[in-house]
C-alpha cells in the first residue's frame, strides 16, 4: 500500500510515539504532538498504537492512495474529505486506489494524524519512525513532507473490510477547546517563585505566543515573580515541563523539548492534558491552569487510555 502527497501548505512531517532511550545522549523523544489524537488513529486504523503515521498541523494536505487502502484521521482543527465526500473526524475510512484524501485547516484547533493500515514504514533512525528537524534525522530523510513523497504501509493486521467505518466517540476523546483547563503537577521548583507568583499562574489566563514550536509553547500573560535565581544548574527535564525564565512568562515544553534545562520549574502538564494543550491556538486560545496530584493524574491517564482501547477493540 502506498501514499503519494500530493500538496502540503503546512507542516507535515513522519511520526511515530517517539524516540526513547537517547536523552541521556542530548537527543529529544520527538513524536506527535498530540499523543492522544496519534494513538487513536492508529488503533482505528488496526495498526499499534506506537506505529508511524502523518502529523499534519498549521495547514492542510492532500494525498492520493496508490492502491485499496484504510485510512484513520483523528485530531482538532480540520476537515475531511475522501473522495467526493465529506467525513468527520476521529474515524476509519476505505481508500480506493487513486482516490484523494484532503485535510483543510479551520480556525480552531492545530494538529491532525492519518494513519493508513499497515502503517507508515519508513527507516527508523535510534529505534523510532519520529522526525526531529533541528536534528534532521528521522522520518522521510529527516525533513517535511512535500509534494511528490512516497509513503509505503505495510501489511494491514486485518482484511480492509473489517478495519474501515470505525469510530471513537466523542465522549472518549479529551476536551479539546479554545478555552481549556489544564491539569498542573506543581514543582520540583515551585519554592523558587513568591506566594504571589503561585497565585497568580493557578488564577490567570494564558495565551500561546506565535514565536511556539514543536520544541515549546511560550505562553503571554501575567508575568511570575522569582524568589532568587532565575537561573539554575542545569538538570533533565522532560516533555510538559514548566520553565519560567527571567521575564517571568512560562514555556512549556512540548514534543521536540530539549533534554536539559536551567530555568526554574514551577510545575509540568499532568500527561492526559498535553493533547489539550497541543492544540491551542497561538494568539487566540486561552489556557487556565488548575492544581492536581500525582495520583489524580495518573488515575485520569489511565482512564483516558482505557476507554480508547476498548472502544476501538470493540
Amino acid at each position: 500500500m502506498t501514499l503519494e502527497i500530493l500538496e502540503v501548505d503546512g507542516l507535515a512531517t513522519v511520526q511515530d510515539s517517539g524516540r526513547t532511550g537517547w536523552r541521556k545522549f542530548g537527543v529529544p523523544a520527538s513524536g506527535p504532538m498530540d499523543p492522544f489524537a496519534l494513538r487513536a488513529a492508529n488503533l482505528l486504523a488496526g495498526d499499534d498504537p506506537r506505529s508511524a503515521a502523518v502529523e499534519v498541523g498549521l495547514g492542510g494536505l492532500t494525498l492520493r492512495a496508490l492502491s485499496d487502502c484504510v485510512v484513520a484521521v483523528a485530531g482538532f482543527g480540520f476537515s475531511l474529505s475522501v473522495y467526493t465526500w465529506d467525513f468527520p473526524l476521529w474515524s476509519s475510512y476505505y481508500v480506493r486506489g487513486g482516490w484523494t484524501v484532503r485535510l483543510e485547516k479551520l480556525d480552531f484547533g492545530m494538529w491532525a494524524y492519518i494513519a493508513v493500515s499497515g502503517g507508515v514504514q519508513v527507516p527508523p533512525t535510534l529505534g523510532s519512525a519520529s522526525t526531529y528537524l533541528r536534528g534532521p534525522f528521522g522520518g522521510l530523510d529527516g525533513r517535511q513532507l512535500q509534494a511528490a513523497d512516497v509513503l509505503k504501509a505495510g501489511s494491514p493486521s486485518r482484511p480492509l473490510t473489517e478495519l474501515a467505518a470505525r469510530t471513537l466517540p466523542e465522549e472518549m476523546r479529551p476536551l479539546y477547546s479554545d478555552n481549556p483547563l489544564v491539569d498542573v503537577i506543581m514543582g520540583p521548583q515551585d519554592t523558587h517563585f513568591t506566594e504571589g507568583s503561585i497565585e497568580t499562574f493557578l488564577s490567570s489566563e494564558y495565551t500561546v505566543s506565535t514565536t511556539s514550536d514543536r520544541m515549546g509553547y511560550r505562553l503571554e500573560g501575567a508575568p511570575l515573580t522569582h524568589r532568587g535565581k532565575t537561573e539554575l544548574i542545569s538538570e533533565g527535564m522532560t516533555v510538559g515541563a514548566i520553565q519560567v525564565p527571567q521575564n517571568g512568562q512560562p514555556i512549556v515544553m512540548m514534543a521536540d523539548s530539549p533534554t536539559t534545562g536551567g530555568y526554574p520549574r514551577i510545575g509540568a502538564v499532568a500527561s492526559a492534558d498535553l493533547s489539550m494543550l497541543a492544540q491551542c491556538v497561538p494568539g487566540k486560545s486561552r489556557i487556565r491552569f488548575r492544581k492536581t496530584t500525582v495520583p489524580k493524574a495518573q488515575r485520569k491517564y489511565r482512564e483516558l487510555m482505557r476507554g480508547l482501547e476498548r472502544v476501538v477493540e470493540e
